[in-house]
């Protein structure tokens, strides 16, 4: 599978729609020095090529008692893969991710309450197969909280090199 080709006025396309995704073809078209269908036939390819996705990001604030947790898993190296997979289907679990380091899978949740935590991480978790250790940990407060750095990905996607820096 080939990476999609970016080039700069895509770039440029993306930085624009990443700080106002609402901005309408019309601005983003001035903007850059094109036709408003250029940019139109732009969006759309990104979209289809999954590089850009629109979507409403929801801030932490918008129910009071919600935490964002993190849980640090170690598990069998050999079946990393197929226990992050475990791990993603779990409907508490916002974010998985295969890590290097001392885990080597990351689980993003958000939770009210600290029994629910609980359950996933040791109930749910901690008693996979393969899985050897686990350890939360809970946002206390949101120092910096950039919307732009989430990322489109699923099992073909995730299989593909990170996209090298303008």
């Amino acid at each position: 599978m080939t990476l999609p080709q970016l080039d700069d006025l895509d770039r440029k396309l993306i930085d624009l729609l990443s700080c106002d995704a609402r901005v309408s073809n019309r601005k983003i078209a001035v903007d850059l020095g094109v036709t408003e269908g250029t940019v139109r036939g732009r969006i759309k390819r990104l979209q289809q090529d999954n590089l850009i996705a629109f979507t409403a990001i929801t801030s932490f604030d918008l129910v009071e008692t919600t935490k964002l947790a993190f849980i640090a898993i170690q598990a069998d190296v050999m079946n990393v893969r197929e226990i992050a997979r475990n791990i993603a289907d779990l409907p508490q679990v916002s974010s998985a991710m295969i890590m290097m380091g001392r885990f080597n899978i990351l689980a993003i949740c958000l939770f009210s309450e600290l029994d629910r935590l609980y359950e996933v991480a040791s109930d749910l978790i901690l008693s996979m197969p393969g899985v050897h250790h686990v350890e939360t940990s809970i946002a206390v407060r949101t120092v910096k909280y950039d919307p732009r750095i989430v990322r489109i990905t699923n099992d073909a996607l995730s299989e593909r090199p990170a996209l090298p820096d303008a």
